[in-house]
């Protein structure tokens, strides 16, 4: 079994994909990981920003550039099970076998603002976001929401702060 390790590192990017990544370079680089789709290229606006799919085998990952030209977030969605190991961590934790609860303990243990809305998460100004939603079926928490999360975002420096006004 081969193995592939995928680091969130807000606020800048992920494993093989920096923020600000020019978006030639990013269609090259997501290839390499399966197929790519594109949305929005021709003329992405604040609605409709320029988006790049990478679709592995067992993840995805959603690149946005809302200028087009340039990476300003990546979404990295829970693995399924296959051929490969794949883990996405953040500074050592397992994003997607860390139970959804226990991993924002262990943030707030790092001193980290953690805001918690059940299904979403978010560390603003770190901006990392997390979201618990599934489309299929997932082992539940005693809460009946999703045990782990579904999937990670990370974009620039103040991406979620817009979350701290609303307190």
């Amino acid at each position: 079994m081969t193995s592939m390790d995928i680091e969130v590192n807000p606020p800048t990017g992920i494993t093989g994909f920096p923020l600000g990544m020019p978006a030639a370079a990013l269609k090259v680089a997501a290839a390499a990981l399966g197929t790519v789709q594109v949305q929005d290229e021709d003329a992405p606006d604040l609605f409709h920003p320029m988006k790049v799919l990478a679709l592995h085998p067992q993840f995805e990952i959603t690149f946005t550039l809302p200028d087009g030209k340039s990476l300003a977030s990546a979404e990295v969605w829970t693995p399924r099970p296959g051929p490969e190991d794949v883990t996405v961590r953040f500074r050592g934790i397992d994003v997607f076998r860390t139970p959804a609860r226990q991993l924002l303990a262990q943030l707030r243990a790092m001193g980290l603002t953690v805001l918690d809305e059940t299904l979403y998460a978010y560390v603003p100004q770190l901006s990392l976001g997390f979201t618990r939603v599934a489309g299929h079926e997932v082992p539940l928490d005693t809460d009946g929401e999703p045990l782990y999360f579904q999937a990670v975002l990370t974009g620039p420096t103040d991406y979620y702060d817009y979350k701290l006004a609303q307190g």
